[in-house]
């Protein structure tokens, strides 16, 4: 199953975020805009910006008004790529060179920075006080979560609670808040946009736990990156913690640094990939997309509802 021809309805709308996201990089600093462009034709799933459409066809849906909502988010993620790629020193992005790799470090920050500070020029054109007050309050928790990911690089002691509130911040907030002010942005009642908040963060915390699951199942060509490089760059994910259990593997995984040889880390994986970690990490991940399920239950039965649904059960057996 892919995940496009899910909301193929949209595409019209999708075409026409696009085009406006390449505007939004436009630059006097060629630069500046040939690295975000570098980004930008990298593609993606742009499954903020289809979040945002979906939620505002649950009220007063006004193209030109939800491209606006869905620009300003999707510039935030793709500012928040490129901070990341800085901190992980991540060479490949999507199977293509990394900003900071065709370029250097500091084009990098700079690239993420103007890409931020375009997204929140665009949505000032959203004359909604609500939805003003949820993008900053998920910057701020953004900004929090890349900070708690340099401090947990290669802290193997830490606690399921600490991974789950920093995939809260890196990933499901993002997309929770992309639900919501879509929802707001077309005039929905308060109760359906804070379900749809709901949904948007039980189908986030859902999709990264996937992503994290991938990284150690996927092909090369599959992650666009080698498999376990999470774990290389010292973020500990849910099957690593699952597979600490065992103290025969938490002996080697205290031993992983990055600059360790690519042999020594495949055995890791191997061993992880037989020690049940995975399965049980995949069934955290269909917990939350239980509770999304539930949520969309209580809204209106509509196309975006049923797309809704979809997407979720399309995250619940993806394989890349």
């Amino acid at each position: 199953m892919k995940l496009k021809p899910l909301y193929s309805f949209l595409q019209g709308d999708i075409s026409k975020i696009e085009k406006e996201l390449e505007q939004a990089i436009q630059s006097r600093s060629s630069l500046i805009e040939e690295a975000s462009l570098h980004l930008l034709q990298a593609g993606g799933k742009r499954i903020r910006p289809v979040f945002v459409l979906l939620a505002g066809q649950f009220g007063n849906y006004n193209i030109e008004t939800m491209k606006k909502v869905a620009v300003a988010l999707e510039m935030i993620h793709m500012a928040s790529l490129v901070h990341d790629d800085v901190i992980d020193e991540a060479d490949l992005r999507r199977g293509r060179p990394t900003i900071k790799a065709k370029w250097n470090n500091r084009v990098a920050m700079y690239a993420g920075d103007f890409m931020m500070g375009r997204s929140l020029e665009v949505f000032t054109l959203i004359e909604k006080p609500k939805a003003h007050q949820i993008l900053a309050d998920t910057i701020v928790q953004v900004c929090i979560g890349e900070i708690k990911q340099i401090e947990d690089k290669y802290r193997f002691d830490q606690h399921l609670k600490d991974y789950l509130r920093r995939i809260k911040r890196k990933t499901a907030l993002l997309i929770a808040a992309s639900c919501q002010i879509g929802a707001i942005a077309a005039e929905v009642d308060e109760d359906i946009h804070e379900k749809l908040y709901l949904y948007g963060y039980y189908v986030g915390m859902a999709y990264q736990i996937t992503d994290d699951i991938l990284d150690f199942t996927g092909t090369e060509k599959q992650l666009g990156k080698p498999a376990g490089g999470d774990l290389l760059q010292g973020n500990i994910t849910l099957p690593v913690l699952f597979a600490r259990q065992n103290p025969e593997f938490r002996a080697k995984l205290e031993k992983v640094h990055e600059n360790m040889d690519r042999n020594d880390l495949k055995e890791i994986i191997d061993d992880l990939q037989t020690s049940g970690a995975i399965q049980k990490s995949w069934e955290v991940s269909n917990q939350y997309l239980q509770k999304a399920l539930k949520v969309l239950s209580t809204l209106p039965n509509n196309r975006a509802n049923r797309t809704l649904k979809n997407i979720a059960l399309y995250i619940g057996k993806r394989d890349y």
